[in-house]
């Protein structure tokens, strides 16, 4: 059973089993592609929800590949490549806040069957991702990014789903803008605990 690694982290799982391994790459694959079908869809649906949570699967794609990288190096290798995760997913939350701000000021009503749509198979997608790593939700810092990244996305679908109602329901912007900007807020909180775990971690590593 996997320990948690903010409080053991040395006994933590750090996720070198062929079993993850699988996982990992079925989890890739599923964000590479809902990256593609959520950036074309937010795009033509001028949705800055759809498109944050585009963003999203393409950093959770690249971020999933370095962990899959890392698994057989030495432990230090795998709080760095939380650390940087961490950090990554941070200039995420800011970049989708920023954006977010900026389309407060150059107002689109976004399109919401479109958006309810996609956002509704995404949501699919991603509570596929999170039976898959169910059993791996915990453990040293990197392998507890990824199910954090994931839960993310799960509850980004869901607010994607209910911004599309919104946006039915007003014929206006700004249920959109606000689950984009709580889509930014909880990707810095979320980044603030990898960062904080990775953080221990390799204080732990470098104590006698």
């Amino acid at each position: 059973m996997p320990h948690d690694a903010c409080h053991e982290p040395d006994a933590a799982f750090a996720g070198q089993s062929p079993a993850y391994r699988r996982v990992l790459w079925a989890v890739i694959v599923i964000n590479a592609s809902m990256f593609i079908v959520e950036i074309v869809a937010g795009i033509a649906a001028r949705s800055q929800a759809l498109q944050a949570d585009a963003l999203d699967f393409a950093g959770d794609s690249a971020t999933y590949a370095l962990s899959l990288f890392v698994l057989s190096r030495p432990p230090v290798w795998r709080a760095n490549a939380a650390l940087f995760k961490g950090v990554s997913l941070a200039a995420m939350g800011l970049f989708v806040f920023g954006s977010t701000v900026w389309r407060v000021f150059t107002y689109t009503v976004p399109e919401p069957l479109t958006m309810g749509v996609v956002g509704v198979l995404a949501l699919a997608a991603n509570l596929v991702s999170l039976l898959l790593l169910l059993r791996y939700r915990e453990g040293d810092a990197n392998v507890r990014s990824v199910w954090l990244c994931s839960r993310n996305d799960a509850i980004g679908n869901v607010a994607v789903v209910f911004a599309a109602s919104g946006v039915f329901a007003t014929a206006a912007a700004w249920p959109d803008l606000l689950v984009a900007a709580i889509m930014a807020g909880l990707f810095l909180a979320s980044a603030f605990r990898i960062i904080r775990q990775a953080m221990a971690e390799k204080a732990a590593l470098a104590s006698p």
